[in-house]
This record gives C-alpha cells, structure tokens and sequence, in this order.
C-alpha cells in the first residue's frame, strides 16, 4: 500500500473527475492522500473534501506565490486556529518560491517564519516548498530550529528538486524528503543520486497532482494513482524491492504525520 503524501485534489482538472481519482487511486494501492493547502480563500473547500473522503486528510498553508495577495496574510495564531479541525493533519504548503518573482521576498520569509512557528507549537509537520531558494530556506529553517528542543520542528521537503546541500541539511534537522514524478524524469539523474544517499527512513512519495505526471505518464494530468510510477523508480534507486519501497515510505508517513489514523 502507498501514500500520496502531497496532492492538490481540489484542483480544477481533478475535481471534474473526482469518483474516477479516487478510484484510480485504490486500485494502485494508495490507501490515503493529503490534499493540500495553498490558500485561505480555498481551505473550506479543501477540508470538506477531506470531510467527505475516509481516505484523505488536508493541510492549511499559503504557498509563497500567493503570500501577496489580498486576504493571504497570515500569522501563527491564525494558523494554528485552523489545525485544529480533526482533519487538518499538517501545517503548508509554505516556503520560499524566487522562481516566479510576484511575491516579495520578504513578504515569503514572514510567512514561512509563521507557519514554522505554528507548527513548533502544535507539533505538526510542516510542509516546505522551496524553488530556486536553496540557501534562504536552510538557513530560516536553521534558525528557527536552534533552541527549541521543547518544541522541535518537524516536516517534509515535498517535491524535492533542490540541490544535495539542502537535502543533507533537512535531514540533518530531522526532515523528511518526498519525491514526485521529477524522480522519474530522463534528466534527473542529479535527482535520483541525490535519493540514492538520503537515508530510506526518511523518504516520502508524492504526486503534487495534478502537476508532474511521472514517465511514462508525461503530458498527462497527474493524479494520486501514479504516485506508484514513482515509488517502482525509487526501489530500482534504492535496490530493494517496490513491496519494501511502499511498507518503508507508508511506515515513514504515518510516523511524521502523527495525526493520521493508520488505516
């Protein structure tokens, strides 16, 4: 069994088709899925279809392009106010995102800072976006992490594409790294050494459907079923077995996302 531990169900180009995905997915063997926040304006909807789904929990977050806009600021308090739904299992999508350019800089940091101290003091897991911004996001999540022992930050590099700095330096900190389709792309094969050496205890599988489809699902709309793509990629990487690659990554899940009923 397997986990899509990122996916945005709410989407337009999967929402249409909602009783399809959801079917797709159990029948690759995906036993859950956390659909995730981006926005405030779209969290009531995106808690409602985790409502209405045994096999799906959600997050809340705003994700650092959208940090600009009208209504998406945010503080800790706010934030740990709207985790407190039973189904709310984690705290992002947030992070840093220089790619796009739309969202200042330090609008992003304030931001990320929040949602990270939100998660310090719930003690749910964060999860972190972070594109073209390597050095920013180690070092706010450096600092933010020094004396806080009571409270420690835990969390998931959801998407991971970033260099190996910042992989070496989340699990040093007790991150997890979650792959998507890029683990499967012809050209990332820095990707896939970088996977070779994290440690298998820390490693998650996502979709970020209806992003990335994986090979050999490319130019397709991805969905949570082809999270498996990803997963047989990853045994070959890590030279164990696809059963072993589902136990380990499924085992890993439900360990950082502690809130989540093993089902």
């Amino acid at each position: 069994m397997l986990v899509d531990s990122h996916c945005h169900l709410d989407f337009p180009s999967l929402a249409k088709d909602r009783e399809g995905v959801m079917a797709r997915a159990r029948e690759a063997g995906v036993m859950h899925m956390v659909n995730i926040g981006t926005t405030k304006k779209d969290f009531l909807a995106i808690r409602s279809t985790a409502e209405s789904l045994a096999s799906v929990t959600c997050s809340f977050g705003i994700h650092p392009d959208h940090v600009h806009e009208d209504g998406e600021t945010i503080d800790a308090a706010e934030i740990i106010d709207m985790t407190k739904h039973p189904k709310v299992v984690a705290i992002g999508e947030t992070g840093l995102d220089y790619f796009h350019k739309d969202a200042p800089v330090d609008v992003q940091k304030k931001s990320f800072r929040e949602h990270l101290r939100a998660a310090r003091m719930t003690g749910l897991p964060v999860v972190v976006h972070s594109r073209h911004a390597e050095e920013d996001t180690a070092a706010i999540l450096r600092e933010e992490s020094e004396g806080q022992r009571a409270n420690p930050l835990t969390g998931v590099m959801h998407c991971f594409s970033s260099r190996r700095v910042l992989a070496e330096e989340a699990v040093a900190l007790g991150f997890y790294i979650s792959l998507s389709g890029i683990l499967t792309f012809k050209k990332a094969e820095e990707l896939r050494a970088i996977a070779r050496d994290v440690p298998l205890n820390r490693l998650l599988v996502e979709t970020d459907a209806p992003f990335l489809a994986p090979e050999p699902m490319r130019g397709r709309i991805c969905e949570p079923a082809y999270v498996a793509h990803t997963a047989r990629v990853l045994a070959d990487i890590k030279g164990v077995s696809f059963e072993e690659i589902c136990r380990q990554t499924t085992d890993n899940f439900f360990s950082l996302f502690k809130k989540v009923a093993r089902h």
